[in-house]
């Protein structure tokens, strides 16, 4: 089982690369934007394999060319290590 996040030095990386703690929750999100639907689709089809195989599911929304991704551990009541995992994974992805 996840453990909450207790090491915040290592949201620095992610939050110098485009992700952002969301206000009023114990949350990180990032807006992606693609050339188009389908770059978008396929990115989010890749990212829902890894999440799948993480176990660790994103909250998600998508209009056109543009993902906006906010991830928290649920079961801990706020960000851990699968959150950091997933959003670096997400971001490889992403190119």
């Amino acid at each position: 089982m996840a453990q909450k996040l207790t090491d915040r030095a290592a949201l620095d990386p992610l939050l110098a690369n485009g992700w952002a703690l969301v206000d009023g929750r114990d949350a990180l999100e990032k807006t992606y934007t693609f050339a188009n639907f389908i770059d978008a689709f396929s990115w989010m089809t890749r990212a829902a394999i890894v999440a799948e195989k993480m176990n660790h599911h994103p909250e998600w929304f998508n209009v056109y060319k543009t993902v906006r991704v906010t991830l928290t551990t649920h079961d801990v009541g706020g960000l851990s290590d699968l959150d950091v995992t997933l959003a670096q994974k997400m971001d490889k992805l992403a190119g």
